[in-house]
Formats: C-alpha cells, sequence, structure tokens
C-alpha cells in the first residue's frame, strides 16, 4: 500500500514529505493508521547518524487497520499506542523487563527486521525504517504486536503519542526504579518532557521537595506548574551551592534527563548518603566519571530505559493517571500539522516547546 513518510534522506538533513511504499503486515505485525507522534529528543540524535534513507519517529498511537495471522492482541479498528519492541523470549522478556531485552539494540536500532528485510520502500529501494519497533513519521506503520498497547477508544489518540516513550520513560523512572516514600527528595536535571513527566510522578508519588534543574526559564516556569517545590537555574548562583541549600543533607533521589556528564556528576555529588540516581537521558556524552567518594557512601548510580516499563500494563496505568487529572501532560504539548515537521524539529531544538505532537 501506499502512505507518506517523513523520510530523512540524508544525516542533519531536514525531513522531507514522500509517497513511500509499505508492505502487508507479516503474520506477527499490525497495520496502524497514525493518528499522532511525538517528537523524541532521542529521534533527533537518531537524526544525525543513522542510516539513510530512512524514517524514524516513535511516540506514535493511531487505529489498527490489518493484523497479521498470529495476532491476537489486537484486531482492526483498536486505537493503540505504540512503544519499543523486543524479542519475548529471553530470559529479561520472560521475567518482565522488555526494556532490556538482550536483542533490544538489534530489534530496535537496525532500521531492519531480525531477517534483514524492511516493510517501507521509496521507488523501488528499501528504506531503513522499523525504528523503535514503529518508524511512525508517516501516516501508517508496520508494528511488530508486541510493540502495540490497546487503548480505551474514548482516549483523545492526538494525546496519547508520547505516552510511549518520552512520558513512560520520565514516570516510568519515578514509579519503577526509584519508587520514592511520601516525603522523601528528588532533584530532576533538565525539565523537558521527559524531566516534566518525572517531576508529575514525583508529585503522585508525595515527594516533599522536587527540584527542578535546567538553563531554560521557560522550562522551569512550567516545571513549578507541574509540581516542582524549588527551581535551579542559571541566574541562581552555582547549582551545586543552590541544591545543597535546598537539601542541606543532600537528596534522597536524582534523575538526569540531559546525558551531559557534568550534569549527572552534579546529580551524583546532590545525593544524600545512600541516595539513587537514575540516568534517563541520550545526549552529547560517550562517557561518565565520579569522584570515588562520591560513590563510596552508599550512592548508587543506574541507567534506565523506557522506564523499565512493561508498556502495555504501565501505559494504560499512565492514561488512568491522566484521566484523574493527575498527570496533566497536555499542558506541555503543542500540536503541529504532519506536513510541518521541520518546524516543529526546530522548535524542539530551540526548547519553545515541551513536547511538540505532529497530528495526521
Amino acid at each position: 500500500m501506499r502512505a507518506t513518510a517523513a523520510v530523512l534522506e540524508s544525516a542533519g538533513a531536514q525531513f522531507a514529505l514522500r509517497d513511500v511504499e509499505l508492505e502487508e503486515p507479516r503474520p506477527d505485525e499490525v497495520l496502524v493508521r497514525v493518528s499522532s507522534v511525538g517528537i523524541c529528543g532521542t529521534d533527533l540524535e537518531f537524526a544525525t547518524f543513522f542510516p539513510t534513507p530512512a524514517v524514524l519517529g516513535h511516540e506514535g498511537a493511531g487505529v489498527v487497520e490489518r493484523v497479521g495471522a498470529r495476532v491476537t492482541s489486537v484486531a482492526p479498528g483498536d486505537h493503540v499506542a505504540m512503544s519499543f519492541t523486543s524479542c519475548g523470549d529471553c530470559p529479561l522478556c520472560l521475567t518482565g523487563a522488555p526494556a532490556y531485552c538482550h536483542g533490544f539494540d538489534a530489534l530496535n536500532f537496525t532500521g531492519r527486521r531480525p531477517d534483514g528485510s524492511s516493510a517501507l520502500s521509496l521507488d523501488g529501494d528499501p528504506v531503513n525504517a522499523h525504528f523503535l519497533g514503529q518508524s511512525s513519521f508517516a501516516t501508517h506503520a508496520v508494528a511488530p504486536a508486541r510493540a502495540v498497547v490497546p487503548i480505551g477508544k474514548d482516549i483523545d489518540l492526538d494525546l496519547v503519542g508520547p505516552f510511549g516513550c518520552g512520558f513512560q520513560t520520565g514516570a516510568g523512572a519515578v514509579f519503577n526504579v526509584l519508587r520514592p516514600q511520601p516525603g522523601t527528595s528528588l532533584a530532576v536535571f533538565g525539565a523537558g518532557a521527559v524531566g516534566a513527566a518525572a517531576i508529575l510522578a514525583a508529585q503522585v508519588a508525595g515527594c516533599a521537595v522536587i527540584a527542578a534543574v535546567d538553563v531554560n526559564a521557560g522550562k522551569l516556569d512550567a516545571a513549578r506548574s507541574f509540581g516542582a517545590t524549588h527551581t535551579v537555574g542559571p541566574d541562581g548562583g552555582g547549582t551545586a551551592e543552590a541544591l545543597r541549600d535546598i537539601a542541606p543533607h543532600g537528596f534522597d533521589f536524582a534523575i538526569d534527563t540531559t546525558g551531559r556528564a557534568d550534569v549527572l556528576r552534579t546529580a551524583v555529588e546532590a545525593l544524600g548518603p545512600l541516595g539513587r540516581c537514575g540516568v534517563i537521558g541520550v545526549g552529547p556524552s560517550t562517557d561518565m566519571s565520579f569522584d570515588w567518594r562520591s560513590i563510596l557512601n552508599g550512592r548508587t548510580v543506574t541507567g534506565i530505559i523506557a522506564g523499565s516499563s512493561l508498556p502495555r500494563l504501565f501505559l494504560p496505568k499512565l492514561l488512568e493517571l491522566h484521566a484523574a487529572g493527575r498527570f496533566p501532560v497536555e499542558r506541555m504539548m503543542t500540536r503541529f500539522p504532519f506536513d510541518r515537521i521541520n518546524e516543529a524539529v526546530a522548535a524542539v531544538r530551540a526548547g519553545t516547546v515541551g513536547k511538540a505532537v505532529l497530528t495526521m
């Protein structure tokens, strides 16, 4: 079938809307008509080096149009969110940790199915797709059934896309990994969409002190509206000193969403004894380093992928929190028509929007 996709024709280039050919779903796959898709920092990071031509996008939501012969989890007409995929057979998948699947990179980041094929082609030539299980910068996507989560038909699909990555990543880091008790303290470094989701989750969890750290004043203003009790920005003096003023004995928990080694070091050093820091950001730094005394006093640094979530269970819970008014992420969303994808990307890069969402 024919579809329209935002094709990355060369690394670092703008996206070009092109008519592409999309294969019918295989026995374990689902064809989804995409209604909305969020733009995530991971998309923009991979756009600088992913093999081209390619179709990215991994925060999609839409309506199932066709299913493969072996698919029983969804049916045509179902409304779905899409997330990452996994093998379903390795020990980590079988014990409820698909975000750490032994085949995660091969299944999500090669641009091809495991057999080397692609469901997408352009002028007869294959296009790298299957990005994080979906490649949803397109009007339609072919996704593995494991990457598709059924949701209620009463939920506005224009809001759902970012739940599949950014929102589940930030909220999952709090709910699934750090699990703060009421009355504890948390510092969130980077108050974009992922950080804001973590702040909202911390408020739901009952954290007494929630500090947001960012260089963007607008994001800090938004963080306050989402429940941050304190904010630390570039005009507040030294970050470390400001954090010590907020939590003299150190924070119980910290989250880094920036992917910057210098920021992560500050986050770890802001912890108190036995404090825990979750690393969920993909950014410019390729390594991290700490003074040995930062770790010796019981501090823990842990990497977190996709909020350590089991999406089929976790995404509906987040959507329930949203429906109850306790996870009001719609306030950070700015919608753009699909054909304005490059305008939306520019706004994300400039930091002028909290979460850009493309609507079809």
